[in-house]
């Protein structure tokens, strides 16, 4: 919300890294990136989203979900990029891991696609730091985020990495108020065809 000063009311305990003035946001829905965008534009970071989500299934659902996050942005005024939808090759990406469990090896290898091409995208437009929204789902894990967020980052010269918790200092509840004011699509699966048989 413009000129709420976000860090009173929620967000301790995050800290922006120095001298970042910018930075491009995967974000896997707007639900989820809707307090981290308000509390980055309140601590003056300018985020641009980068909604690239190949794993999303079916294409009915895919389309729901990347409107929401465009209206999200377009809502406040900031950039949004679409990476379009790849569902075919990120079957190939994760080939064989197919019947891994939720949270197992299938999602890091789905974590480290989305996010090599998110820090390909940030230094293609000159924005030297990526972060991820998947950092705010209680159904993920953080280390596995963390760990392919390095993996881009070493991969991809001049792209740095911004490993954060989003669900701690109250910005899950901040989350869940967004949801409602902005009366968000909610997706009730992480996304791909086989987080829905689990």
């Amino acid at each position: 919300m413009e000129g709420t000063d976000c860090s009173i009311v929620y967000g301790r305990g995050i800290e922006v890294p120095q001298d970042v003035k910018q930075v491009l946001l995967h974000a896997c829905c707007a639900p989820c990136s809707s307090a981290i965008v308000e509390w980055l534009l309140a601590k003056k970071v300018q985020p641009t989203i980068f909604y690239f989500n190949p794993n999303i299934f079916p294409r009915e659902e895919y389309e729901i979900r990347k409107a929401e996050s465009k209206r999200h942005a377009e809502s406040l005024g900031i950039n949004w990029i679409d990476e379009d939808w790849n569902h075919q090759g990120w079957l190939e990406w994760v080939e064989g891991l197919e019947e891994e469990p939720e949270r197992g090896a299938r999602c890091l290898r789905c974590f480290e696609l989305r996010l090599l091409a998110t820090a390909r995208k940030a230094v293609d437009l000159g924005i030297n730091v990526f972060a991820t929204t998947l950092a705010s789902s209680r159904w993920k894990r953080l280390d596995q985020i963390e760990l392919a967020g390095k993996k881009a980052e070493e991969a991809v010269t001049g792209a740095r990495f911004w490993a954060q918790n989003w669900r701690k200092g109250g910005l899950q509840e901040r989350r869940n108020q967004l949801l409602k004011e902005y009366d968000f699509y909610n997706q009730l699966y992480c996304g791909c065809e086989f987080s829905i048989r689990q």
